[in-house]
């Protein structure tokens, strides 16, 4: 079976967009249209001649039209094999006509949750009758051309033209692909719902997620590997997939990835005051918040000028000409922010090949979630880590209470840790990341390394000192042993910001009260692997 002619089509759709237009270029054509309930009022009020299904089947649409094509005479059209004779036999001794073309889309499940409504509702909008159909006509692809998507329609019409009124079989192959795609999807979006919304679940017994491919990229993080971009089915919160890129090259998976990090953190921070974030490969190399952009900016890539080249750019507020100006003045891969004024889009339009990305909303830090990771035989599963420390939560565990400074200092520098890659050592100081240690076995490295970046800033910079000198220093994790806080000591912290619970806490809340430095346990961790 190759070609097969269209003579007899099911239209049955919750989104109308083009079924008008579709089912007029059907009919003339002589293709019989058979219909339901909303559909056919439609497609009547256009003037088009149509089959109620119910004449079809001979039973009228029942029970608030949760019955109406549950039926042999339409499920016996859809998956008899037309050349095998007993299922032919069948078919004449029950009048059962073949229906070649199905258009159908579902309920809108999704749609419905999204607005809020209440539980019957969202159960009414449960389909069953179209993803039957669905399945039915995909299952029998080698008879039937089954359609779910309106943007198909126009590649219908073009298979028809080009082929006499008839389909081939690699066209509806694809199309009972994308249809069981489309039914797995649904399917997920209400085993998701009924497990998280209605049942409360936190880690349900069977987890399905359904997302749409949104564009394959170049490479994966090699060049070896390939890669792509896929979107939730549903709505999703404001992210880089959402952004408009404004000009530059095809964002790549290491693009997407780091960038991902920067809007994350630069998240964290409220617009009343503007915040930039520098991020190479997933680490952020540079965060300051400043009473203007250009000087949030100038003071973030002073922290670490060397990594920051080819590195990733965002804002928690609308960029300016200024900023613009002074971020081109660098190789940056990256800019992502909510909007831009004019002086801003012009500056970055000198520079081709850098991508811009504006977002209409930053992120929600605090929202709630799953990630996954996948593992060798197996998924990782896991709640966002949303959590959030204020003053009031801080234990000051030494015998010198840190001033308010150094509070500000500290709760700046631990904001900055969530996002840094275990094992996370982050000096701040007013506002700024004076040295940031990242992805070091061991705590004390992290600190060397944090502070050699800041001695290495002062030098570039030409500072009498490195800023470590009075700053808080932000440790992700506990101190496990003294030698990572003395580290931070030698470089000139005054005050420490770790979760504690380390067996040696005793140990090295002596080592701070020895060196005459401040100290506060968070009671929460941020690893990031």
């Amino acid at each position: 079976m190759t070609d097969v002619a269209i003579k007899r089509a099911l239209l049955s759709v919750s989104d109308k967009t083009g079924i008008v237009e579709l089912a007029g270029r059907l009919a003339k054509t002589g293709v019989e249209l058979v219909s339901t309930g909303g559909t056919a009022r439609a497609l009547r009020d256009a003037g088009l001649d149509v089959r109620d299904v119910s004449d079809l089947t001979g039973f009228p649409e029942m029970m608030d039209g949760r019955v109406k094509t549950l039926h042999p005479m339409v499920h016996g059209g859809l998956l008899a094999v037309r050349d095998d004779p007993d299922h032919a036999a069948a078919m004449e001794a029950h009048d059962i006509g073949a229906i070649d073309l199905v258009i159908v889309n579902l309920y809108p499940f999704v749609n419905t949750v999204a607005s809020g409504a209440d539980r019957d509702t969202i159960i009414e909008n449960i389909d069953i009758g179209g993803p039957s159909m669905v399945r039915s006509s995909a299952k029998n692809h080698a008879y039937v051309t089954i359609v779910t998507d309106p943007g198909d329609y126009s590649e219908l019409y073009d298979e028809l033209a080009e082929h006499n009124g008839a389909t081939t079989l690699a066209f509806r192959r694809r199309m009972a692909a994308k249809a069981f795609a489309a039914t797995a999807a649904y399917d997920s979006a209400i085993s998701s719902w009924f497990a998280f919304a209605d049942q409360g679940a936190q880690f349900p017994e069977a987890l399905t997620v359904a997302t749409n491919l949104g564009n394959t990229l170049r490479y994966g993080e090699n060049p070896h590997q390939q890669a792509a971009l896929y979107l939730p089915a549903g709505p999703a919160s404001p992210g880089v997939p959402q952004a408009e890129q404004v000009q530059g090259k095809e964002l790549s998976y290491n693009n997407l990835n780091d960038a991902d990090a920067a809007l994350g953190l630069a998240a964290e921070f409220p617009a009343d005051k503007p915040a930039i974030v520098i991020v190479k490969h997933a680490n952020p190399c540079g965060v300051a918040v400043a009473d203007t952009l250009l000087e949030a900016w100038q003071r973030a890539l002073a922290c670490d000028s060397v990594s920051a080249f080819g590195g990733i750019v965002a804002s928690n507020v609308a960029l300016d000409g200024p900023t613009a100006e002074a971020i081109t003045q660098i190789f940056t891969e990256v800019v992502i922010a909510p909007g831009a004024d004019d002086a801003a889009r012009e500056a970055f339009a000198k520079k081709k090949n850098l991508r811009l990305l504006m977002l209409d909303d930053l992120p929600d830090p605090a929202r709630p979630g799953l990630e996954m990771k996948s593992i060798a035989g197996g998924m990782l599963l896991q709640s966002r880590d949303n959590g959030v420390v204020g003053e009031s939560d801080l234990k000051v565990v030494t015998k010198r209470a840190p001033t308010d400074q150094e509070i500000a200092d500290a709760l700046f520098a631990w904001k900055v840790a969530k996002h840094v890659k275990s094992n996370a050592i982050v000096y701040a100081k007013d506002g700024v990341t004076a040295g940031i240690g990242a992805g070091q076995m061991n705590r004390r490295d992290s600190s060397r390394i944090a502070a050699v970046r800041a001695r290495e800033a002062a030098e570039a910079a030409g500072w009498d000192e490195p800023h470590t000198k009075g700053s808080a220093v932000a440790s992700d994790a506990f101190f496990p042993f003294a030698d990572g806080l003395l580290s931070a000591v030698e470089a000139g912290a005054t005050m420490v910001i770790q979760p504690g619970g380390s067996m040696r806490d005793e140990e090295v809340i002596a080592a701070a009260d020895e060196a005459g430095i401040a100290m506060v346990f968070t009671a929460m961790r941020h690893f990031r692997h």
